[in-house]
């Protein structure tokens, strides 16, 4: 299967911008089912899950998998966080897996020699933006819990295929083509491309020995073989020496990395409920305030596509971003009022703030209901390389998982087989604005402010009922949401929900993903004072799963590789 997608570069903003033009796949099953972002990383859950494995079992299998076929959006050098959804209790809980600044990190890291903040791409490359890799000790913690079959087991298809070689698919493909921050990047010239400068192409084998040696590692002895001994030996070399940008992580600082178990954010929508990821992760706060905002308008005044919708939407969108920007954080740094954000008389309040006929223009960060520092709001830019799975197992365990490196190819630099992440530029520049700090400024021991948004719904009797996340950066959180307003609201298929054209608004310009309506859109839009850029949106890489009557529909971005398979 292969999709579309090109590239958009817009001042502090880089973004790979799909039409909406091709067709999602949709996926019918009785008994278990998964959809990820690479056939090869979807067969090898469907492999652990037809084994017997939970749905954590074929998460970790895919993991591995995709670490190796889209490397350019997540791996064992990166961070993740996951929802699990576990029938016998009806509870629903998270793992956090998200990288952490070593002890050499400071608040002013990323300013430059004046005291002024850096561009995005010039700080990625080289190991000053490396965070400590949280992936591994992440599955790890959520196996100990929820793992079938032996941790071993789940490493074989990765093993194999790293081994034997697999066809580069579509995306990694064109993201080796188009990807233009390597010129001086070793790693990345020697792995993808060829001796005389030319870059892999879309069916070549690409083998990766490397890779193997260090998956059969972790998986005779589990995380220690990652965090201690020679692969952390490696990691931390290849941070000191790196070609730019050097950084200062120490064995120390991998021996101590532990990733968390955490409560998930809920809340209702209508008649459904609501579970995503919490703090540090900005994802699941935004996606309940937009959706407890947009609670105030009937749902045919939300149907995506038509103006109504799309300016409802947008001003939702904005509100939520502002708070965004001004309270979240990591929780062990930041008093992030939780409570208050997601309180339904402040979401009201907030709601009330939207003029259904016109642009409310940049958004102010409310005043929630909880005690809160003074905090500045935060302002960085943007790159991103991520991805997304969902599962579900014979036994109704539900599995959403956002994994990353950050930018695309992370920081640039591999080792041991692997890439690892730039996921430290994810914290705000700058450390203080008009004299007030900033919540997700740079600490030791910290870690950097996210956007992943897996989330999981339930219908009136408390039953699942989607499992749904998405690649894009920041953009993760509309795209999330919209697509909820699409299943819930507006009474989409799965499959027309994901493929829907996406519109963004992180408080500033409405971005319209180009679509046969999208002109027409923007036109009304701009007449009701919004700012549109047409197309501004990144490609999204959206994966989802339905309770149905008889079983599971499962759906994939078409701006992907992405696939469902289920029995």
């Amino acid at each position: 299967m292969k999709w579309l997608a090109f590239c958009l570069v817009m001042p502090g903003l880089v973004m790979a911008v799909t039409p909406a033009s091709a067709q999602a796949t949709e996926t019918v099953a009785k008994h278990h089912m998964i959809a990820a972002a690479n056939p090869h990383a979807a067969q090898a859950g469907l492999e652990m899950l037809r084994a017997g494995g939970s749905a954590v079992d074929a998460a970790i299998a895919t993991q591995l998998v995709l670490g190796l076929v889209e490397p350019e959006s997540s791996g064992i050098g990166g961070g993740a966080f996951m929802l699990v959804y576990d029938p016998a209790t009806g509870k629903t809980t998270s793992f956090d897996g998200r990288e952490m600044a070593p002890a050499s990190a400071t608040p002013t890291m990323f300013l430059d020699a004046a005291g002024q903040p850096r561009p995005k791409s010039e700080a990625i490359p080289g190991g000053l933006s490396v965070g400590i890799p949280g992936v591994v000790k992440m599955l790890w913690l959520a196996h100990q819990k929820y793992g079938k079959l032996p941790w071993a087991r789940l490493f074989q298809p990765a093993i194999a295929l790293s081994q034997d070689g697999f066809a580069v698919g579509p995306k990694l493909a064109r993201t080796i083509r188009n990807f233009s921050r390597d010129a001086d990047m070793p790693d990345l010239r020697k792995y993808f491309h060829h001796p005389d400068g030319s870059p892999l192409g879309e069916g070549e084998i690409l083998k990766n020995p490397q890779y193997a040696q260090t998956l059969r590692m972790i998986a005779a002895d589990g995380p220690d073989a990652f965090y201690k001994g020679e692969v952390a030996q490696a990691i931390v070399d290849a941070v000191h020496d790196a070609p730019r940008n050097q950084g200062g992580m120490t064995l120390a600082d991998l021996a101590g990395y532990q990733a968390k178990e955490r409560p998930t954010v809920c809340g209702d929508y209508r008649q459904y409920h609501l579970c995503s990821m919490g703090p540090p992760s900005s994802g699941g706060i935004a996606v309940l305030q937009m959706l407890g905002m947009l609670q105030r308008f009937k749902p045919q005044q939300l149907t995506p596509g038509t103006v109504s919708g799309a300016h409802l939407f947008a001003e939702a969108s904005r509100l939520a971003y502002a708070d965004r920007a001004q309270y979240l954080g990591d929780p062990a740094f930041v008093d992030v009022p939780v409570k208050g954000l997601i309180d339904k008389g402040y979401l009201a309040s907030r709601a009330q703030l939207i003029d259904p006929a016109r642009d409310m223009g940049t958004a102010a960060a409310g005043d929630p209901p909880q005690k809160h520092a003074a905090l500045s709001p935060q302002v960085s830019p943007v790159l991103h390389g991520t991805s997304h799975m969902t599962i579900v197992d014979d036994a109704g365990e539900v599995i959403a998982m956002t994994t990353s490196v950050e930018s695309g190819f992370g920081a640039e630099i591999m080792t041991r087989g692997f890439l690892l992440n730039n996921t430290l530029t994810d914290f705000s520049f700058q450390p203080v604005r008009d004299g007030k700090p900033v919540a997700n400024a740079a600490a030791p021991g910290k870690l950097p402010l996210s956007s992943m948004s897996p989330t999981i719904v339930f219908d009136k009797d408390g039953r699942f009922l989607v499992s749904v996340g998405s690649p894009g950066g920041p953009a993760i959180i509309d795209y999330v949401s919209q697509t909820l307003v699409g299943l819930l609201d507006a009474g989409m298929s799965p499959k027309e929900a994901v493929a829907m054209p996406k519109e963004v608004n992180m408080n500033g310009a409405t971005l319209l993903e180009h679509s046969p309506n999208s002109d027409a859109l923007a036109a009304q839009l701009t007449a009701m004072g919004h700012t549109v850029r047409v197309p501004a949106v990144e490609g999204s890489g959206l994966h989802g799963i339905m309770r149905v009557k008889d079983g599971y529909i499962g759906a994939a971005d078409p701006r992907r590789d992405g696939i469902a398979l289920g029995d």
